[in-house]
C-alpha cells in the first residue's frame, strides 16, 4: 500500500496540489523518483538517503518507488526533498501516515537532516489554508507561513525535531508572523525643480490610478520622475502586500517572514530586450 504525503508546485504565483506516493516494493534496491520533475528533484534521493542516514536509520532493501502525482504536472525545486523523506519513513512505519495525512509539507533536506529554506512557503500556506490544512515548513520560514492566518503552521529546524513533534515526545512551539517593515525612504517629488506639467500628470495619475507614458531626450528626468511616483501613491493595502510578499517568496527575496508595505519599484536599462524585461527560459509553463 502507497504511503501519501500532500505537497505543491509552484506554476507562477500559484500552488497546485501534487501529491507525494511511495510504495515499497520487494525486489533488488533501487530508489526511483517519476512524475515529471527536473533536475534538483531527481537529486533529492541522495539527499533524502542521507538524511535518514543521518538519523541513524537505514533505507529497507527493496525498491522504493517514489511518483508525484498528478504525473503531467512539471514539478521544479528541493522543496520535494522533505515530502518524500516523510513518506519514505510513513512507509518505514517510523511516522503515522494518519497524522501526516493533515498537512501540506514543504522543504529542502540536507545531508545532516537539517530543514533548509525553500521558496514559495507563502504560496503553501495559502493553499494548505484553503484546503483546510495544517503546513509543514523550515524554522527560518515559519514567520512567512504565519502570515496565511488559517493554517497550522509546523516549522522544524530538522528532521528529527519534526518526527519527535508528530510523536508526541516534543512539540515544537507555533511560529507568529513576521514584522512589517517601514516603508524605505525614495526620491521627494518636492525636491524636484521645474518639471511643473511633468508632476502635474504624475499627480494625476497617482490619483487616478492612470497609466503613465514619460517621453522626452535623455538626461530629461524621466526616471527620476518615475522613482517619485511610489512616495505619492498610497501605502499598500492588505491585500496588496500580500500579493507582493508572494512575488518575493517565490523569488526567495522574503526574509525573516517580512512583509512591505512599499509599492514596488524597478528601473530596467533603456538597452534591456523584451526578454530581459518579461524574464522566460526553457522552461516555459502554459495554464
Amino acid at each position: 500500500m502507497a504511503t501519501i504525503v500532500r505537497t505543491v508546485a509552484y506554476l507562477g504565483l500559484e500552488a497546485r496540489a501534487v501529491e507525494v506516493q511511495v510504495q515499497l516494493i520487494p525486489g533488488l534496491p533501487a530508489f526511483n523518483v517519476v512524475g515529471l520533475g527536473d533536475k534538483a528533484v531527481g537529486e533529492s534521493r541522495e539527499r533524502v538517503r542521507g538524511a535518514i542516514a543521518a538519523l541513524g536509520l537505514a533505507l529497507p532493501p527493496k525498491r522504493i518507488a517514489v511518483n508525484l502525482s498528478p504525473a503531467d504536472l512539471p514539478k521544479e525545486g528541493a522543496h520535494f526533498d522533505l515530502p518524500i523523506a516523510l513518506a519514505l519513513l510513513g512507509a518505514m512505519g517510523v511516522v503515522d501516515v494518519e497524522t501526516l495525512a493533515g498537512y501540506v509539507v514543504v522543504g529542502e533536506l540536507g545531508l545532516d537532516a537539517r530543514i533548509a529554506p525553500s521558496p514559495g512557503v507563502l504560496l503553501a500556506a495559502l493553499h494548505a489554508g484553503q484546503a483546510e490544512l495544517g503546513l509543514v515548513c523550515p524554522a527560518a520560514q515559519g514567520a512567512e507561513a504565519a502570515w496565511a492566518g488559517s493554517a497550522e503552521v509546523v516549522a522544524a529546524p530538522d528532521l528529527l525535531a519534526l518526527i519527535n513533534h508528530f510523536k508526541g515526545h516534543g512539540l515544537l512551539a507555533a511560529p507568529g508572523p513576521g514584522k512589517v517593515e517601514a516603508e524605505a525612504p525614495g526620491p521627494d517629488l518636492r525636491q524636484v525643480r521645474g518639471q511643473e506639467t511633468a508632476k502635474r500628470a504624475l499627480e494625476i495619475a497617482a490619483a487616478g490610478s492612470h497609466n503613465l507614458l514619460l517621453c522626452g531626450p535623455p538626461g530629461a528626468g524621466k526616471s527620476l520622475m518615475a522613482a517619485c511616483l511610489p512616495g505619492i501613491l498610497p501605502p499598500l493595502d492588505a491585500a496588496e502586500a500580500l500579493e507582493v510578499s508572494m512575488v518575493q517568496s517565490v523569488a526567495g527575496t522574503l526574509a525573516n517572514g517580512r512583509l512591505t508595505r512599499t509599492r514596488p519599484f524597478r528601473a530596467p536599462h533603456h538597452s534591456a530586450s523584451m526578454a530581459a524585461l518579461t524574464g522566460g527560459g526553457v522552461t516555459f509553463h502554459s495554464k
